[in-house]
């Protein structure tokens, strides 16, 4: 066998075929290292570099077919090789899917095994040589991305309130665009050559809330040493853009109220009210009818702010957005570092396709952002981070015996030296005897 000697894990409940697995790979002059479950092989992958799997299918608690998954995204680039005893053309079909290279029936000959493992190695080979893919250009609308129903409605939207000045309130998780879209709103109408301002109302500290809001006159408070305009002001003609409205604090809430019912300002040191002409967007990550509800947010105000409501849909349930949003962003950060154009395999945007996204567009945005910096030319599983990865649940490790846990720390000595016994009761500072009676207890 042409090959450079290998470090290969064996994963089997039956001890009789670990152990003969074992004799045949070492007559190859390669190592083995055995698991007799799937938390077992867990725990040996992340303490050992491993280059080829072989598991079986069939296995108590877990079986191999979620061995094989999280293999498949946690070690890709690592081959798997599936016997069973109970072969069958399903059985093989869910392991070539599961990421498996090669499949042998029980019982097999040392020469079949052997041809396996020839396989299994070449095959590496070729995955890795056909993982280049690319994502296509999708739509684009100021900055929002996507295809979907919910961006086609948004877009629709949009295009209905741009050229007026109706009041808005963007509702929706955080992450999901609310500024974009009020940014959207106001370049693509006719008001996109005044100012848009933003303000985050939960930011400004109690005591600069009327100045920075308002403005105020010349000596209106130490330090006023001349008038100053205020944000509002400033956004005239134009927009102004309330973030988080829903943290407004109670005098907040007052004075915004005024600003909507009478269209007009009151600088602080001023007797004088003046008149305002301006848009206000609102957005918000919290559920104002229910701050309504419990008091904690004024009903005449939120009905001033909600004449047109926008909705923004969670990434989760519009993954048709996810590539689109992925090839923008891999775009965007190619230019902004001066790196090569960066391409992504399928087997990752299935990943990205996947995962739940709590952080919404924001942290797609993040990810794609270190994933390009973290790869080289084509993004692979291995750049995927951990936690968006396939895993299995680990609930039943927490309920091993004693016994159990002094068996798997005896085996993954057993298996750092070869299976040498002396060399591991050595280690494990016990007696041959007493090392052998642990084993088959």
């Amino acid at each position: 066998m042409n090959l450079k000697k290998k470090k290969i894990l064996v994963v089997d409940d039956n001890q009789d075929i670990l152990n003969l697995l074992q004799r045949h790979i070492k007559t190859f002059d390669h190592h083995t290292y055995k698991a007799s479950s799937v938390y077992e092989a867990i725990s040996i992958l992340k303490d050992f570099e491993i280059d080829l799997l072989i598991t079986d299918l069939n296995m108590p608690e877990t079986d191999g077919t979620e061995l094989l998954k999280y293999c498949n995204e946690h070690y890709p680039e690592m081959p798997k090789l599936v016997i069973s005893g109970f072969p069958s053309i399903d059985n093989a079909v869910t392991s070539i899917k599961s990421g498996a290279l090669e499949y042998l029936a029980k019982p097999f000959t040392k020469d079949e095994l052997l041809k396996a493992l020839k396989l299994s190695f070449e095959g590496t080979k070729l995955v890795l040589k056909n993982a280049k893919n690319e994502v296509s250009y999708e739509e684009n609308f100021e900055g929002i991305i996507g295809r979907s129903e919910q961006f086609k409605d948004l877009v629709a939207t949009v295009n209905r309130v741009k050229d007026n000045k109706v009041t808005v309130l963007i509702e929706g998780e955080s992450g999901t665009g609310k500024e974009l879209i009020a940014r959207s709103i106001h370049y693509k109408g006719s008001f996109s050559r005044m100012p848009f301002i933003s303000v985050n109302c939960g930011g400004l500290p109690e005591n600069l809330i009327e100045s920075e809001l308002f403005g105020y006159t010349k000596g209106a408070f130490t330090g006023a040493s001349e008038s100053k305009t205020g944000l509002i002001q400033a956004s005239a003609g134009g927009t102004l853009f309330l973030d988080e409205i829903g943290n407004a604090s109670p005098a907040l809430q007052t004075r915004l109220l005024r600003v909507l019912q009478e269209k007009e300002i009151t600088k602080v040191g001023s007797t004088n009210s003046e008149k305002i002409d301006i848009r206000i967007i609102a957005a918000t990550n919290n559920d104002l009818h229910q701050m309504v509800s419990e008091g904690t947010f004024r009903e005449d105000l939120y009905y001033r702010i909600n004449v047109v409501n926008i909705k923004t849909t969670p990434l989760r349930e519009r993954k048709e957005d996810i590539v689109p949003l992925i090839n923008t962003f891999l775009s965007k950060y190619s230019k902004e570092y001066n790196i090569p154009p960066v391409t992504i395999e399928d087997k990752a945007i299935e990943i990205l396709l996947r995962y739940d996204w709590p952080g919404n567009i924001r942290e797609l945005e993040n990810i794609i952002q270190r994933m390009l910096i973290m790869s080289d030319e084509i993004i692979t599983l291995k750049n995927i981070p951990e936690h968006l990865k396939y895993h299995i649940p680990e609930q039943n490790i927490f309920f091993k015996t004693l016994k159990e846990f002094e068996k798997e720390q005896i085996m993954k000595v057993l298996n750092s030296v070869g299976n040498n016994k002396t060399k591991a009761a050595k280690i494990l500072n016990i007696d041959r005897k007493t090392l052998n009676q642990k084993i088959t207890n």
